[in-house]
């Protein structure tokens, strides 16, 4: 799975940590979610698409290998 974390932040002027802090997670979480090595809890990702206005569909996005 892609996500667009990472554009849609720098896109906002946001560092990773000043994204964690508004979501209530660490720096690192941000950059674990951005780097496709956690792929965040159904609450969290929400609260992401919420902070960049948009939906969750917008921000991650299945491959087609995730969907067989």
């Amino acid at each position: 799975m892609r996500n667009r974390v990472g554009e849609l932040r720098a896109a906002g002027g946001l560092s990773q940590g000043e994204l964690g802090a508004r979501l209530g997670v660490s720096r690192q979480t941000i950059n674990s979610i951005e780097n496709g090595r956690y792929l965040p809890s159904l609450p969290l990702a929400l609260a992401i698409a919420r902070n960049f206005d948009s939906t969750v569909e917008d921000i991650f996005i299945a491959d087609q290998e995730d969907l067989s």
